[in-house]
């Protein structure tokens, strides 16, 4: 068993160290912009744990392909919104992701910043807020920005979590990339749930606000109309 372990350790380090990774790596990254099932964020973390625990693949080089990917991938998502919307394939009807195409568009108008920045953190939630943005009209170069901040930032995230596996496995390459994808599915269904609860407090805030002002409305349109009843008696 410990022969077989050593071999595949050695096959996977030797196939991280070749050429092809990084368009491997590339097209994950990219397809995972407009296709969730693809899991860019394990292939990214997986290579960063290898290249620190084994110095292969090129850690700088991994962060570099895997923020372009998701940068192109993000864009050509909301390119998919503007162009077919968020209904115009199969996949789009399951109900969790219409669940998350209904949340995106009522976010985006709220704040589309903050959503795009946070969303892409989230792999079903980063297609559904950049095609519905694509496809609710907000304006291309604020979202080219927006999602260039959020590529580079998703991939040092990606990279850092690999890294720390990576360290803390540094002669175990095989475990350190399976640490690593750990972390990270665990890192992103707690960002995913913390996100939704300050989005829902948020919601209530503004519902609670909205309810005062009307409130407050309705008092003052009291006042008026018995202000008119009594200029009426006199």
């Amino acid at each position: 068993m410990q022969a077989f372990m050593d071999a595949l350790n050695v096959f996977v380090i030797d196939a991280a160290a070749q050429w092809w990774v990084y368009p491997v790596l590339l097209v994950c990254c990219f397809v995972d912009g407009f296709f969730p099932p693809i899991p860019s964020e394990s292939v990214v973390v997986a290579l960063a744990a290898l290249a620190v625990s084994s110095g292969a693949p090129n850690l700088w080089l991994v962060g570099l392909v895997a923020a372009a990917g998701a940068i192109a991938g993000d864009n050509v998502a909301f390119l998919i919104g503007r162009k077919v919307g968020t209904r115009g394939f199969r996949w789009m009807q399951r109900p969790r992701v219409l669940s998350a195409f209904a949340w995106a568009r009522k976010e985006l108008d709220r704040r589309g910043a903050l959503l795009i920045l946070s969303a892409r953190y989230i792999p079903v939630g980063r297609v559904a807020v950049n095609m519905t943005a694509g496809a609710t009209g907000f304006n291309q170069r604020k979202f080219v920005f927006f999602s260039v901040i959020a590529g580079i930032s998703w991939s040092a995230y990606s990279i850092a979590i690999g890294a720390l596996a990576g360290q803390w496995f540094h002669d175990h390459s095989l475990i350190a990339a399976g640490i690593a994808i750990v972390l990270a599915l665990l890192l992103g269904v707690l960002v995913d749930h913390g996100l939704k609860l300050a989005y829902r407090r948020r919601a209530r805030k503004a519902r609670r606000a909205a309810e005062a002002a009307a409130a407050e409305r309705a008092q003052a349109g009291e006042v008026r109309g018995d202000a008119r009843e009594d200029a009426s008696a006199a």
